[in-house]
């Protein structure tokens, strides 16, 4: 069974917590509440998440603080972070929103169908990743064990790879196919970083595997020999 993703949802006022749970609880995954930026960095620090919900107003420390120290840390910098306010100061505090490192700023109030469909996309985005850090976990080993159990050993990793390949190529088409809807809005400038941000995860993803392929330096090495 695929575990759940956790979705970090920052607010803090519980009535605004109350909302995005009942929006978000059609998606199926865990959803974690922070009433301050000090509780999110807190929950941060032993669970892993796959998008965070950002309020911008609050007291203490403001989203846009939070934001900072979430991208400071190695174990964080990564997970994309979708700010929402309640307020509207123009492109100059939109453009401190993405600065801070967000990949989407939604005004409220917001559509409760575009802010799911944003945050599936993440969800979406997370579980092949861990699904696919998982099987090149796992390939690595058989390709390991491959060196010393001949050419059957061998033929069965490389049919993993090519499986695994073959999986990440399904996802790449989906984002592909992500971005061109997302750059029909091109004027909107959080769902050009969306696009910007799926399509550096699977870069990444597809340079590791293809680090695993024979031939190269990180899969020819452990590969038998076939004759």
């Amino acid at each position: 069974m695929v575990q759940k993703a956790k979705i970090l949802l920052v607010d803090d006022r519980p009535e605004n917590l109350l909302a995005l749970e009942a929006i978000l609880s059609a998606l199926d995954q865990t959803l974690v509440r922070a009433s301050s930026g000090e509780e999110a960095l807190k929950a941060l620090l032993t669970d892993d998440f796959a998008v965070i919900l950002l309020d911008v107003q609050m007291p203490g420390m403001d989203g846009f603080e939070t934001a900072a120290h979430i991208k400071r840390r190695e174990r964080t910098r990564d997970i994309p972070i979708i700010f929402l306010t309640a307020i509207n100061h123009g492109p100059h505090h939109t453009f401190r929103g993405y600065a801070a490192g967000a990949v989407d700023y939604i005004s409220k109030p917001f559509d409760p169908w575009v802010l799911r469909a944003k945050v599936s996309v993440f969800v979406e985005l997370y579980t092949k990743n861990c699904q696919l850090r998982e099987q090149a976990a796992l390939l690595r080993l058989q390709l390991e064990g491959g060196s010393s159990g001949g050419v059957d050993a061998g033929k069965e990793a490389a049919g993993l790879l090519a499986e695994l390949s073959a999986r990440l190529a399904a996802v790449e088409e989906q984002a592909e196919a992500l971005t061109k809807q997302l750059g029909e809005d091109a004027a909107d400038a959080g769902v050009v970083a969306t696009a910007a941000h799926l399509e550096r995860k699977l870069t990444g993803l597809r340079r590791a595997l293809d680090a695993l392929e024979p031939g190269t330096a990180g899969g020819a090495s452990v590969l038998p020999a076939q004759n």
